[in-house]
């Protein structure tokens, strides 16, 4: 009997346990305050809606920028409602991994599984040139597989996070770096006379060499843990949201003719260049081969909706937090954290209008539309473009201090500016981290990107794998002209995840009644339907119709007319497709059962 008394402990010592560990490791280091500034610095006013979002207004020269702002602001509305709705019913780290994984299996998981695998295939097979017939069978292969791996618990959930919050993000870095280098690094050099550094930082070495330095900065960010990284938030914050407000009155009480003489002093002063305001707006006049028609604050153009899809390259994100609201106290309430996603969204629409209206009544609107195209069209190599009338972009912030007659002053407003810079660099690791930490608890990935620092509780294993692959990609694009037009699909694919948790919210109430009905979310309904399926509906209504612009129309050069885009999702979501299947096989041979994992929601 003694000996059977004993035997049995050691039996259930040696079977492996269903998670890592009892419990994550990780800080609830946020506030809901905090939680707030992450979504409004990630939908980044300054970072991303001034860099790429704004400047391609002349792209689509007849829609309506504020129209076009306030109902892709509206769809994020129906976004942030989703993913508020998903935290209550799970608010663990690694957000979109931990419930797809855990509401796509069975029917459900087969069919999402065969509709992203099918048409993945097919546009696959369709970018090496082949066939319609042949593109056609490609498809459906892909189908096949795509719904095989959707059955098992946690496929699609892992194919579908694992590229959007881990292998994309590692193509972020570069655009980070050259977001930092054309917002703060060029004007600071141009400004202080640094003929020779602002050379430099327009070449191959120089734009790697920037990125470099963004991705140790973000190391560091993250590596302060949730805490740390919120008190360096918070004070970015209000500081960049103070120089905003000092270009905005500059702005504000300053006239077109005003703005037009400290635009030409400036680039005489700096650059060389006599007349650069006028010379902007002949250059590009005759490009496209008649001026840029006026802004019309309260229309709705022939182009807002072609308009919409561009703006998603900088709005989609006020969600961006999700994977981290196991680390935010009260993340189960469900208004405050759906208030923190709204603030982030229309707290930034206001200020973005109100931008939008004093460029047009201080730079001027045609001015503003050529000197953006005279900086994107070389860019992205349009044949015939103009060459640059001034060698680096005439970024709003620094625009706004060219009212200020003083190279001091301006570099203090670069400087200072550089603020929503730093309050927004930690979005390009913090959030996958924890993607990537949420799989390795799952034990899909190895057990060490599990682990956490003591005290600060950062997946520090984590952090490297996603740092070391930024690394790489940021050189591809420095050294490699081609590859810059990849950085589109850093959205793309990001919208598709997205799109996998709207489809996941739309079925949750239906499909996991036990895990929808015990959470806070259950008792809001609208006309009798269950408010999160609503608004996942809507969301994934939405995004359906961005990622079909995305990929068929040529506007957007990512699908259409870019087969190298194309192979490069593939080979993404492929290498995600081979790394689950491996840890399927590897981990049953360790007698771990990944589908009893995936049926239950992971320790806190």
């Amino acid at each position: 009997m003694a000996s059977d008394a004993t035997a049995a402990p050691a039996e259930a010592r040696a079977a492996p346990a269903l998670f890592l560990r009892n419990a994550t490791g990780l800080v609830k280091g946020w506030s809901g305050f905090d939680a707030f500034v992450y979504s409004f610095m990630s939908v980044n006013l300054v970072t991303l809606g001034m860099y790429y979002s704004f400047t391609v207004f002349g792209w689509v020269p007849n829609g309506s920028p504020i129209a076009a702002i306030v109902v892709s602001a509206i769809a994020m509305t129906f976004l942030a409602i989703t993913y508020a709705g998903l935290i209550a019913v799970m608010p663990r780290a690694g957000g979109d991994y931990v419930w797809q994984t855990r509401i796509f299996d069975g029917l459900p998981g087969a069919v999402v599984g065969a509709l992203f695998g099918g048409i993945a295939a097919y546009l696959v097979s369709g970018a090496f040139g082949v066939d319609t017939t042949i593109a056609l069978v490609s498809g459906a292969v892909g189908l096949v597989v795509g719904g095989f791996i959707g059955l098992k618990r946690g496929g699609i959930g892992f194919v579908l996070s694992a590229t959007g919050w881990w292998f994309i993000l590692a193509l972020w870095a570069p655009i980070y770096g050259a977001i930092f280098n054309l917002e703060v690094a060029q004007p600071l050099a141009a400004l202080s006379g640094q003929t020779g550094i602002t050379e430099f930082l327009a070449t191959s070495a120089g734009n790697f060499t920037i990125s470099l330095l963004v991705i140790v900065l973000v190391t560091a960010l993250v590596a302060l843990g949730m805490a740390g990284y919120a008190r360096v938030q918070r004070w970015s914050f209000y500081v960049g949201l103070a120089v905003l407000a000092v270009v905005i009155v500059l702005m504000l009480v300053s006239s077109q003719d005003a703005f037009r003489a400290a635009f030409d002093r400036e680039a005489a002063s700096l650059f060389g260049v006599q007349n650069a305001y006028q010379t902007t707006i002949d250059a590009e006049t005759a490009f496209y081969g008649a001026e840029f028609p006026a802004l019309d604050p309260f229309g709705f153009g022939p182009g807002t909706l072609a308009l919409i899809p561009l703006m998603l390259f900088w709005i989609l994100y006020p969600n961006w937090g999700a994977t981290l609201y196991g680390e935010v106290r009260g993340a189960g309430d469900f208004r405050k954290v759906l208030n923190g996603m709204l603030g982030g969204i229309w707290v930034t629409t206001i200020l973005a209008v109100i931008f939008i209206l004093l460029a047009a009544k201080t730079f001027g609107w045609q001015f503003f539309q050529a000197t953006n195209v005279n900086f994107l069209d070389p860019l992205y190599a349009v044949e015939g473009a103009p060459d640059l009338v001034i060698p680096i972009w005439s970024y709003p912030i620094l625009l706004g201090s060219f009212l200020i007659d003083s190279h001091l002053i301006q570099m203090a407003i670069v400087i200072l500016g550089g603020a929503w810079f730093i309050g927004w660099a930690g979005t390009l690791f913090l959030s996958s981290t924890r993607m990537i930490f949420a799989a390795a608890f799952d034990r899909i990935l190895p057990e060490a990107a599990a682990r956490v620092s003591e005290g600060r509780g950062v997946p520090w294993v984590a952090l490297i794998l996603i740092m070391v692959p930024s690394v790489v990609l940021a050189w591809f694009y420095a050294y490699d002209s081609n590859f810059v037009g990849l950085t589109l699909d850093a959205s793309l694919v990001i919208a598709v995840t997205f799109l996998g948790s709207a489809i996941a919210a739309t079925i949750l109430p239906w499909w996991k009644p036990d895990i929808y009905n015990a959470s806070p979310i259950a008792r809001y309904k609208v006309l009798g339907l269950p408010l999160l399926a609503l608004a996942g509906g809507i969301t994934t209504i939405f995004l359906g119709w961005v990622l079909f612009l995305w990929l068929f129309d040529p506007l957007y050069g990512i699908g259409v007319g870019n087969a190298d885009s194309i192979k490069f999702l593939g080979l993404l979501y492929g290498a995600a497709a081979v790394l689950y299947v491996i840890a399927r096989f590897y981990r049953r041979s360790q007698g771990v059962d990944l589908d009893a994992i995936h049926a239950e929601i992971p320790a806190e």
